[in-house]
């Protein structure tokens, strides 16, 4: 029986962001330091639902709230950081929830450092897909391009010399992948059964998962190499044949990767690629490309960067889909650097196979202070049935958030 609900949670949460907490960072005279925002964010969609049961709306709001409660010690040794997250949708029950992104003990020695907790790590240097970052899952009812992720619990060590430096990982505990419900829009034909996931893993979601990272710079380049044996963040939908309902499988998996990145002047060079054992097939994956700037253009401040990529990967049918196969990704950002810290970033993703074709537009600026708007724009076209994003081709949508912070 659930005692208290999302909304009831997201309230208290509000409460505390709005009354409690700039008030406890005013009056508290130590190394504690309070921050936040508030969001509200409207979607408006430019077709209707393709699949039964979702909702018919064409434009939903929800409202996102987020505090950063971090501490360092005197000696700067210990630090905590403490960071939950909440979101209420009104339309989608399951894009309602609360997550810890952090919440985690460190302690820092001149070359080690070893934490505890709740935390999110990132690996990765292209622009249009990340596709070894493989610690944290996947927040998908945020944005569907998969750029937000849940809290990991993790035990890690770090060990920093000339060398380079050496993380270590030992993940205790899974996180399944959140996904839209039956009446959110970004999902498939078929429900999800989201209280049967099976695991190839006979501790389930209690499977020790491992990590080694080994990273370092040399000149000009920066190199990251990692190995992975754990569940994989990436499920399996199999369909029931009794209820026609999806049921999510989770596989073991081991996954070796690199990124790269090679900067010159105003040229960036990228690369990520990861071989991945696992379910049936060996899996290749790559993403190659670079990125040029301009630097302050037009004798401002502004900066312009042309990026181009190339994705690539191997995987069979019997895989778990992805989209990145075969595309080219070509896309351009847009930088202020002044006060209004303002930004432009548009991008196009398209199947050379197909002409499948995915269009991305996000921008952001201040306001004031501490207010600031951002917009995004996602749009799919060219998509048939079979292909990949086709369960998602009718969400094309165009979305405003407005962010309070303090």
């Amino acid at each position: 029986m659930q005692l208290i609900s999302y909304t009831q949670i997201f309230r208290l949460f509000l409460i505390w962001m709005l009354f409690v907490a700039p008030l406890s960072n005013a009056a508290i005279d130590n190394p504690l330091d309070i921050s936040g925002n508030i969001s509200l964010q409207l979607r408006g969609f430019t077709q209707d639902a393709l699949w039964l049961d979702q909702n018919t709306s064409d434009a939903e709001f929800s409202f996102s709230s987020e505090l950063e409660i971090r501490w360092r010690s005197n000696d700067n040794n210990q630090r905590i950081s403490f960071i939950p997250f909440a979101r209420w949708d009104e339309n989608d029950k399951k894009r309602s929830h609360f997550d810890l992104r952090e919440a985690f003990w460190a302690y820092q020695s001149e070359d080690i450092e070893i934490l505890l907790g709740v935390n999110k790590v990132f690996w990765g240097v292209t622009e249009s897909a990340h596709i070894i970052d493989i610690i944290n899952q996947t927040d998908l009812v945020e944005s569907i391009d998969q750029e937000d992720k849940l809290g990991q619990p993790m035990l890690s060590l770090a060990f920093q010399k000339d060398w380079g430096l050496l993380d270590l990982y030992l993940l205790p505990y899974f996180r399944e992948r959140n996904f839209s419900g039956k009446n959110g829009r970004f999902r498939g034909q078929y429900a999800i059964n989201f209280d049967n996931a099976k695991y190839q893993s006979s501790s389930k979601r209690k499977n020790l998962d491992f990590a080694i990272r080994y990273s370092h710079f040399f000149g000009g380049v920066d190199l990251g190499i990692y190995y992975f044996d754990g569940t994989s963040r990436d499920p399996r939908g199999v369909i029931e044949a009794d209820s026609s309902d999806l049921v999510l499988h989770y596989d073991q998996i081991e996954q070796i990767g690199f990124d790269i990145q090679y900067t010159r002047s105003s040229w960036l060079w990228k690369l990520e690629s990861f071989y991945r054992d696992g379910y049936r097939d060996a899996i290749f994956g790559s993403v190659a490309g670079l990125e040029y700037t301009f630097y302050q253009v037009f004798n401002g401040t502004s900066d312009i960067g042309v990026l181009l990529e190339y994705q690539y990967d191997d995987r069979s049918s019997s895989e778990i889909a992805t989209t990145a196969d075969n595309d080219i990704f070509v896309g351009s950002r847009w930088t202020s650097n002044n006060m209004n810290d303002g930004s432009f970033l548009a991008g196009i993703i398209v199947d050379k196979k197909t002409s499948e074709s995915f269009y991305s537009v996000e921008a952001k600026t201040r306001l004031s202070e501490n207010i600031s708007l951002a917009l995004e724009v996602k749009i799919i076209t060219n998509s048939q049935i079979g292909e990949t994003s086709f369960t998602q081709s009718h969400d094309d949508y165009i979305e405003l958030q407005i962010n309070h912070f303090f």
